[in-house]
C-alpha cells in the first residue's frame, strides 16, 4: 500500500513539474495579425557584433539578413523569407508562424514540398517593440557561457 501511495505521489509531482512548450499554448492573435503584412529586417544588432559571426536560423551569417523580406499571412500562419544581400549566399523558403500568448514567436523554415508538421525543429524568439509599422524579434545565443540577445528590426513595407 505504500508503494502505490508513494507511486501516486510521485506521479503527480511529476506532472506538475511539466514544462509548458512554446508550441502547446495558445496564440496571440492581437499581436499576430499586426504582425500580417510584408516586412524587411531593416538591422541585426547583438553585443560584440564586430566581432562575432552568428550564423542566424542555421542559414547564415546574421548580417545576410539585413534587408531580407518576409511575409507573414496571419490567417493561416504561412509565410515566406528571402535573404537577398549581394554578397551573401541568396535563399528563399516558405515558413509557418505564430505568436504565442506568452509573446513567443514561434518560426519553421520548410524546405519546398515539405509540409510543417514534417519538420521537427524550429525557433522561438521574443517579440518586441511592436508598432504598426516595426517590431523586433529577439533571439538568444551563448556567447563563451553568457546569454547574449540578437535584435531583428523588422519595417513594414506596404
Amino acid at each position: 500500500m505504500k508503494k502505490l501511495i508513494a507511486l501516486v505521489v510521485f506521479a503527480v509531482l511529476l506532472s506538475a513539474c511539466k514544462s509548458t512548450s512554446a508550441t502547446n499554448t495558445k496564440v496571440d492573435r492581437k499581436s499576430q495579425v499586426a504582425i500580417k503584412g510584408e516586412w524587411v529586417i531593416t538591422s541585426v544588432s547583438y553585443p560584440g557584433s564586430e566581432y562575432i559571426k552568428v550564423n542566424s536560423f542555421e542559414i547564415a551569417d546574421s548580417k545576410c539578413f539585413e534587408g531580407s523580406t518576409w511575409k507573414f499571412i496571419s490567417n493561416n500562419d504561412k509565410g515566406e523569407m528571402a535573404l537577398t544581400k549581394s554578397g551573401c549566399t541568396s535563399f528563399s523558403s516558405p515558413i509557418r508562424w505564430f505568436v504565442n500568448k506568452e509573446g513567443q514567436f514561434v518560426l519553421k523554415i520548410l524546405d519546398a514540398g515539405i509540409k510543417a508538421k514534417k519538420v521537427r525543429d524550429g525557433y522561438v524568439l521574443a517579440v518586441a517593440n511592436q508598432s504598426e509599422q516595426s517590431f523586433q524579434l529577439v533571439d538568444k545565443i551563448d556567447v563563451g557561457g553568457k546569454i547574449t540577445n540578437v535584435v531583428y528590426q523588422f519595417q513594414k513595407t506596404n
